[in-house]
């Protein structure tokens, strides 16, 4: 057994003691080659959105997270890299080239921080620009919390239809296809989050 499949059956059961979670479209996501993209609401975000999922997920997360060194180990050893938000990281994102290219699911939260209020934040283009060097497709996912419970508080997780590279449309990689592109992304997730029902 990997360390990721170890981590990932700890994480699980330690997230059921908190949470009592609902999947939603898990059939829909496919095994390898692309970039998910899910809304971002707490800390417990990674879990939700990858335990679930056959293929192990490659996170980008904030650079701030790797300053305290034992973390940083854990977290790499998990298949997270480091990217500094806001300063155009072009190493993170030829990293995350890179493992898309060869077969492997990134994940990425791209409004670039937490929603305080559950609601949908821009989002940042940087699961585009992967989708437009790659020539990959985006899976859609959106995470709701409902109100606590007892001990544990109602999620829902759902993922939408899986978005291809002819829906993206990115042929010459102008600055309008890319915008184009994340604007649609952007609806898939609104519509995800109206859609779902915790």
């Amino acid at each position: 057994m990997s360390f990721y499949a170890f981590a990932r059956g700890v994480v699980s059961l330690v997230s059921k003691l908190m949470y009592k979670v609902r999947y939603e479209g898990v059939e829909q996501v496919p095994e390898k080659g692309f970039v998910l993209c899910s809304n971002h609401i707490s800390q417990f975000d990674p879990i939700f959105v990858a335990v679930k999922l056959k293929p192990q997920c490659f996170f980008m997360a904030k650079e701030e997270l790797f300053r305290f060194k034992p973390l940083a180990l854990l977290l790499r050893a998990l298949g997270a890299f480091p990217v500094a938000r806001g300063k155009g990281d072009t190493g993170a994102i030829e990293k995350a080239v890179n493992l898309v290219k060869s077969g492997n699911v990134v994940a990425i939260f791209p409004e670039g921080h937490r929603s305080k209020t559950g609601e949908l934040q821009k989002l940042k283009s940087g699961a585009v620009l992967i989708a437009a060097e790659t020539g990959c497709g985006l899976q859609p996912c959106v995470i709701k919390k409902g109100k606590r419970k007892f001990i544990r508080r109602p999620v829902v997780v759902r993922y939408g239809a899986f978005i291809t590279p002819e829906q993206l449309a990115i042929q010459s990689r102008a600055p309008s296809e890319i915008r184009a592109a994340n604007r649609l992304l952007t609806g898939t997730l609104q519509n995800l989050l109206e859609e779902a029902h915790v």
